[in-house]
């Protein structure tokens, strides 16, 4: 199989409190452009998105912004790299699903956990193999982790069921990981297929 061409990341349109979550969008982004793998966002100019693409953009990288209509203004969509722009949300993340080979959650808001855990549900039901992966700069997502695992031990997560994700504590360790997890998975075990997607 080939290696990882795009990585579709999901991460805040604000900045949060703490410094560390910039640094990493900045750091992840940077070796995304040193690396020449392609960024899939969420098309934003602000925030961890845009620090994120501005990072990728200026160490040579390409980047592609996937945006519905009601978000452009909002969000600032991103002036520079590639825009794609979709009729609603739904349409934007199966944009998303299908150019990218993995998945990286950076710290967010409501959106960003709502993609994410999107990617989590059909990949439990067997529709894709792409690897997930939480970047849990500063512990962000400790509580979430702490519900998946309180799900599985109640068994509302049932044996046969269980969710494969990976955890990063920095920003470095990401590619690397996805890298990894992606030996050995064939190019159709990734794929969802598109009638699949429709039936989502």
């Amino acid at each position: 199989m080939s290696g990882i061409r795009r990585i579709c990341v999901y991460c805040g349109s604000g900045p949060g409190s703490d410094p560390a979550f910039v640094e990493a969008a900045r750091t992840f982004g940077r070796i995304l452009g040193e690396q020449r793998i392609e960024l899939i966002f969420g098309g934003g100019s602000i925030g961890l998105m845009g620090e994120l693409a501005s990072a990728a953009l200026d160490h040579g990288g390409e980047v592609t912004g996937i945006i519905p209509t009601f978000l452009v203004n909002r969000e600032h969509a991103m002036a520079r790299g590639k825009m794609i722009v979709t009729r609603d949300m739904h349409e934007r993340k199966q944009r998303m699903f299908e150019l990218a080979d993995a998945f990286v959650a950076l710290p967010g808001g409501i959106g960003t956990l709502e993609e994410l855990v999107e990617q989590m549900t059909w990949a439990q039901l067997g529709r894709h193999k792409k690897p997930i992966l939480l970047a849990n700069i500063k512990k962000f997502w400790d509580p979430l982790c702490a519900l998946l695992d309180h799900m599985e031990h109640l068994h509302f997560i049932r044996p046969g069921l269980s969710i494969s994700y990976l955890v990063a504590e920095r920003a470095e360790d990401i590619l690397p990981m996805l890298t990894e997890a992606l030996r050995g998975v064939p190019e159709a075990d990734k794929e969802m297929k598109v009638a699949d997607v429709e039936q989502m």
